[in-house]
């Protein structure tokens, strides 16, 4: 018997221990991490709700003739162009002096703004500028660049701060 209990002493001596300083390392470690991934998450969170909330007031085209000249997009969201027109309307509009026009998006692929392109006779890759009191001035297709839509923008609320 005394063999037997030997043997079990080795094999428990053999195998490495780990000490308790590691133990709490490695504890230390996770807790580390899993903060840090929480708050990885919780910021990813907020901008992710704050990019949803943009997009929900951007596609409320009830705002239309409310009182300030607005740019609505016929937008397609599968379509590169429209990503990029989009892009391009939201920094021109970041860039004016001075007031600035609501913009919203009318998505072609929801029956809201299906309508609203087909109610208007235009397709995607298209904004409309519109007054205040919500009737259209002007239309422009295609791709723009920033550049070429600021000068746009501004002479639109120009005329509108005019009346």
């Amino acid at each position: 018997m005394a063999k037997k209990n030997r043997k079990a002493k080795r094999t428990k001596s053999a195998q490495p221990q780990q000490s308790k300083a590691a133990k709490a390392n490695s504890r230390r470690a996770f807790l580390q991490y899993g903060i840090a991934g929480g708050a990885v998450a919780v910021v990813g969170g907020y901008f992710g709700v704050t990019s949803l909330q943009a997009s929900i007031c951007e596609a409320d085209l009830t705002k239309l003739g409310k009182g300030t000249p607005t740019i609505v997009q016929i937008h397609d969201p599968q379509c590169p162009v429209c990503n990029r027109l989009q892009r391009e309307a939201r920094k021109a509009i970041k860039a004016m002096d001075g007031d600035q026009p609501d913009f919203l998006v009318a998505n072609i692929k929801t029956l809201e703004g299906s309508t609203f392109a087909a109610d208007h006779g235009v397709p995607h890759i298209t904004l409309l500028l519109f007054d205040g009191k919500g009737e259209m001035k002007q239309v422009i297709q295609g791709p723009h660049s920033r550049d070429q839509l600021q000068p746009i923008f501004e002479a639109h609320m120009a005329r509108y701060n005019r009346s």
